[in-house]
């Protein structure tokens, strides 16, 4: 789960990382108010979005006064930027700012460590300094079991080029992100900028942190953090029902037993697609995993059938340990689920069964004569065919 930099913030805070005082709102007098209550001569208006570039789409602004704020939360809410409408806004502490540095801290699956990647020029897209100037940008292995400690903030600091008079209190701040990093359960902490002000202190001035859904259970107070208003209503009702199910924005409903599969479906889905004129694109990931029972299938199929956009549905399973007569026995008995509900299946299903039990599987399918059902022996020729009736 990705926060909120104010999230970030109060997180930050809490560990100990310094940070200027910030308070949200939602309207114009509440930015007023909010500037009013931290009585700083100069406030920063910053749209509350998740995703980067707000400063370059006008979604961080100065104010001079309370007035200033309320005009200027006014300009940036309800702001579309990259597809996210701001509906808050933090009012936080202007800074006297001497220099401008990046740091991050994130989970490098492929090496099954963490990664430190520090630079003295922040307040850029660090990705353009990643590929200009990679010498810019200190990249750091950390071993996850010890984490950010001070021989590694130290590695951290020099490897970046930091002067040496600055080096102590800036390896202290990257210390406490690293405890952030760790007690928290994060896959990602991101400080741009990471600023020194005129009277030397190292700062937070902006905070980035995605949570790890898997740890959740570690962190009940996370949940408090989850943006109901701004989740996905199909994503959001497949959670509750624990299915590994993302929106996407196309034609063809996916369900397969296995994330690679599901990856590969998607693949194949968009490469048929393109044969048609109307190019249909998936629709969704959504992965069942190994126990496709009656119910896990017809809570899929809700799912998908619930999204108005989908016109057919793929349904790609390779038998392993959960054998095709059982996936089998499970869509038929989905049907007959649904229909009881009031909720029968209207939109064409192309079923694709391989692997354990395939043959057998299929015969259940067949005498089982499901309206709209059509059975596909290739994963290529299932696939063209869905796209096909999502075309049409």
């Amino acid at each position: 789960m990705d926060l909120y930099e104010y999230q970030a913030r109060d997180l930050f805070e809490a560990h100990g990382v310094p940070v200027l005082r910030g308070i949200t709102a939602t309207t114009p007098a509440e930015a007023r108010a909010a500037a009013e209550q931290l009585g700083t001569p100069v406030v920063v208006v910053k749209a509350q979005v998740k995703t980067g570039g707000r400063g370059k789409a006008g979604g961080v602004k100065i104010a001079k006064s309370p007035d200033e704020a309320a005009a200027r939360a006014e300009e940036i809410l309800g702001m579309d930027i990259k597809g996210h409408t701001v509906r808050t806004v933090m009012i936080a502490e202007g800074a006297d700012i001497a220099e401008e540095y990046y740091f991050s801290l994130l989970l490098d699956r492929a090496n099954r460590q963490y990664l430190a990647m520090c630079s003295k020029e922040g307040g850029m897209d660090i990705e353009q300094l990643a590929v200009e100037r990679p010498d810019a940008l200190a990249r750091i292995p950390v071993d996850p079991n010890v984490g950010i400690d001070q021989a590694k903030a130290d590695e951290i600091v020099a490897a970046a080029g930091f002067a040496e008079a600055d080096r102590a209190e800036i390896a202290r701040v990257l210390q406490l992100l690293g405890t952030v990093y760790g007690a928290e359960d994060t896959t990602l902490v991101e400080v741009n900028p990471l600023v020194k002000t005129g009277d030397g202190k190292i700062i937070a001035l902006d905070g980035k942190v995605t949570l790890d859904d898997n740890a959740a259970f570690r962190h009940p107070d996370h949940a408090a953090l989850a943006d109901k208003s701004a989740e996905d209503p199909l994503e959001a009702a497949a959670k509750a029902k624990d299915l590994n199910y993302v929106k996407l924005d196309g034609a063809v409903g996916i369900i397969g037993n296995g994330a690679g599969l599901v990856m590969s479906t998607l693949d194949v889905v968009a490469y048929a697609g393109e044969e048609f004129t109307a190019k249909p694109k998936p629709a969704n990931f959504l992965d069942i995993g190994g126990g496709a029972n009656a119910e896990v299938m017809a809570s899929g199929l809700e799912i998908i059938l619930g999204d108005q956009q989908v016109k057919s549905v793929f349904v790609n399973v390779f038998g392993g340990i959960t054998a095709c007569d059982e996936v089998a026995n499970g869509i038929v008995q989905a049907f007959q689920l649904l229909e009881s509900r009031g909720e029968a299946v209207t939109k064409p299903l192309v079923v694709r069964l391989d692997g354990n039990n395939a043959e057998l599987g299929r015969s259940i399918l067949t005498e089982a004569k499901l309206p709209g059902l059509e059975q596909v022996d290739t994963m290529d020729g299932a696939a063209r065919r869905a796209a096909e009736l999502a075309a049409s």
